[in-house]
């Protein structure tokens, strides 16, 4: 099983390197700190499996894993995070990811979740079943499919404008920006746009 690791801290990326040659059966072929980097090698070395934390300084983890299932759909990707949060989690499986373990998980669940991922299962650590079984947050069972102008609504919520400041940036009336508001609510499940941006943010949705 060849595996990429791709992770922006250089221990972690060492540790994930010495936890997996003492495994015959899994070959390291490649370790990268930035996620451009890691796709832009898979054009020559197609691994079986990557290891990719989410949390990488040049792209969106979910973003990262959408766009390698979308060009290498055979490639197995584990998510590797300290995010807790349901809708990240739901977010990575919904891009494809075929396992989501957090960073204080135990050493062998890394493992086992590149064995589970080769055979066609979906592996997650007991940390992560414990939140996805847990009643709370948000429970999107997938990303919601937004409109063009909905999207441009987020990106200025996102950067701060208010009701106002959107209707005349778009041209658009006050009324109609709060019905949009009010859709992306609903969309979303959540009461307030804060949640919303949040989510979007965690979805990938507002680069």
């Amino acid at each position: 099983m060849k595996v990429f690791i791709v992770d922006d801290h250089p221990i972690v990326l060492e540790g994930l390197k010495n936890l997996l040659l003492t495994k015959p059966e899994i070959q390291v072929t490649g370790m990268f700190d930035l996620g451009e980097a890691a796709f832009s090698a898979l054009e020559e070395n197609i691994p079986d499996a990557i290891l990719l934390d989410i949390n990488l300084p040049d792209v969106n983890g979910l973003a990262l894993c959408q766009k390698v299932k979308q060009h290498y759909p055979a490639v197995k990707i584990i998510a590797l995070s300290v995010h807790n949060e349901r809708s990240v989690i739901m977010g990575m499986l919904q891009n494809g990811a075929s396992g989501y373990v957090l960073k204080n998980a135990i050493a062998e669940d890394i493992v086992s979740a590149l064995h589970a991922a080769m055979e066609g299962q979906i592996y997650m650590c007991r940390g992560t079943q414990k939140i996805l079984n847990s009643s709370e947050g948000s429970d999107l069972k997938e990303i919601p499919r937004l409109t063009r102008r909905e999207k441009e609504i987020l990106q200025l919520i996102g950067t701060g404008y208010t009701t106002q400041q959107i209707a005349g940036a778009l041209f658009i009336s006050s009324h109609t920006v709060e019905s949009h508001r009010k859709n992306l609510m609903e969309k979303f499940g959540v009461p307030n746009t804060a949640t919303v941006i949040k989510l979007a943010t965690d979805f990938g949705l507002m680069d």
